[in-house]
């Protein structure tokens, strides 16, 4: 018990010190909660071959959750730009793809890995598209679509809880839009479908 408490700080002291370093980039104050986690994890591929990208991991926290509703860590790639936190989660997640760099440049970090991935069957984003302008968010959405498998999904969460569509998601079909109360500050879950 008192290991995860120290873990739980630890996660918390780094993701506040990426937050301080550039916030419009990190755009959450603290790591997401476990229940933001699930709400996400639930939209995995029912293909178990099937990878999935993770944008903005942060310290794991809904890495965790995607885990712990079956992804296979050899299945994951997540792309994180705060090298330290990119080094924590491969740490963290040794046999998952963690890529250090943007996630605007997912196209071509993905053609670069050892394995090129060509398809994934979801994106799981924890990046505050409100935070870029609409042109930039739009480029973003457009290179998750390329990537995605058909009928592939999109998660995407916000702290603006207005139900909306999610920056970017013009030309994706919802699928589901909830709010997840119980994260600091709450956040609204929204589902994209190619």
């Amino acid at each position: 018990m008192a290991r995860k408490i120290i873990a739980a700080l630890s996660d918390s002291t780094v993701f506040l010190r990426a937050w301080i370093a550039n916030p419009q980039r990190t755009g959450a104050v603290a790591p997401s909660s476990p229940q933001l986690g699930a709400a996400m994890a639930r939209w995995l591929p029912r293909d178990r071959e099937s990878f999935v990208l993770e944008l903005g991991p942060g310290t794991g926290a809904v890495t965790d959750a995607l885990l712990k509703h079956g992804l296979r860590e050899d299945r994951l790639v997540a792309i994180e730009k705060n090298p330290d936190l990119a080094k924590r989660l491969q740490k963290k997640f040794p046999r998952a793809h963690i890529i250090a760099g943007d996630a605007w440049d997912l196209d071509q970090l993905l053609r670069d890995c050892p394995l090129p991935i060509e398809s994934v069957g979801a994106v799981i984003s924890s990046l505050p598209l409100l935070n870029f302008p609409k042109a930039q968010a739009d480029e973003l959405a457009q290179k998750i679509r390329a990537i995605l498998e058909p009928r592939g999904r999109w998660v995407q969460y916000s702290y603006h809880i207005v139900k909306d569509r999610s920056r970017g998601a013009d030309d994706f079909r919802l699928l589901a839009s909830k709010i997840v109360w119980l994260n600091l500050p709450p956040a609204r879950v929204s589902v994209f479908q190619k």
